[in-house]
């Protein structure tokens, strides 16, 4: 229970400081809502691998330095990018400075334009979506990867994408909907996860 009275998951209503509003913001209007757009679902992927190893606040934090250093994650300007962007990227305190991030973020520009782009993209990821289930009872039942993740994480490294293990991808279908990780007594509606999956092809 947070001080407007709602009940939300335990990771969104610990209070982290002057960002609280911002960490609680994220998780009522963005986390678990089926999300299908290509670009979007490029910058969530982008930003989970950054995530890696972080906390998830210090990349709410620098999103919007993220989108501005990456051209808003437009996955052609992204996977035109050269080592002169890298350079400039490394050197740009707005972001994490990770080589190794930064140029798996660039390959998997590459990967996905290879796709055909953003609706493929789309297709790709929302075809691991599992069926809809009921939502966890507290935190210890929600998994850290599934056998759908590890597919997802096994694809993506053959078609060429970096830095999205098991564990990454199902952190990416929690975020963006294609399951519904809310506790049960979390006010956020349920929307159906899942669901998604025969409309995304």
């Amino acid at each position: 229970m947070t001080d407007d009275e709602l009940v939300r998951c335990g990771w969104a209503a610990i209070r982290p400081g002057p960002d609280f509003e911002m960490y609680r913001d994220y998780h009522d209007q963005e986390w678990g809502r089926p999300l299908h757009d290509g670009l979007a679902l490029f910058e969530r992927m982008c930003l989970e691998a950054f995530q890696s190893g972080l906390s998830w606040l210090i990349i709410l934090r620098k999103r919007e330095n993220f989108r501005r250093a990456f051209s808003g994650f437009d996955i052609g300007k992204v996977a035109g990018y050269t080592e002169d962007d890298v350079r400039r990227l490394l050197t740009d305190q707005g972001i994490v400075r990770n080589r190794a991030k930064v140029e798996a973020t660039i390959a998997n520009a590459r990967a996905a334009a290879d796709l055909g782009g953003a609706a493929d993209l789309s297709k790709l990821l929302w075809s691991f979506a599992p069926p809809p289930r009921p939502r966890p009872a507290d935190a210890s039942e929600i998994p850290s990867s599934t056998a759908e993740s590890k597919a997802m994480a096994r694809e993506l490294k053959r078609l060429g994408f970096r830095f999205v293990g098991p564990t990454t991808a199902y952190a990416l279908m929690q975020a963006t909907g294609m399951v519904d990780d809310h506790v049960r007594g979390c006010w956020v509606p349920s929307t159906g996860a899942g669901a998604g999956r025969a409309a995304a092809g």
